[in-house]
């Protein structure tokens, strides 16, 4: 069976027809679906709260003194412990 080159230009041009065809079915379907059925967005999650902090920002130099004291005095790293509660009396 001997192909031509005009046998091959037929069949690419059916094989393009039918992808542009079946393209363009996709894309009114897709629109039609967007016009019957709309999009909704869910509803925004409730705002949450801004937790206020432990310490206030004057404490910071005081709880930074601290821990720099205490780690001197243990032989540890700052950042080996974490103080989290300080009571003054």
């Amino acid at each position: 069976m001997e192909a031509s080159v005009s046998a091959a230009l037929s069949v690419s041009a059916l094989a393009m027809a039918v992808i542009f065809t079946v393209l363009t079915i996709l894309i009114f379907t897709i629109k039609a679906l967007v016009k019957l059925i709309p999009y909704k967005a869910p509803p925004a999650p409730p705002a949450r709260k801004v937790a206020i902090s432990a310490a206030p920002l004057e404490q910071d130099d005081q709880i930074a003194a601290i821990t720099g004291s205490l780690a001197a005095h243990m032989g540890k790293r700052p950042d080996e412990f974490r103080i989290v509660n300080i009571q003054s009396r």
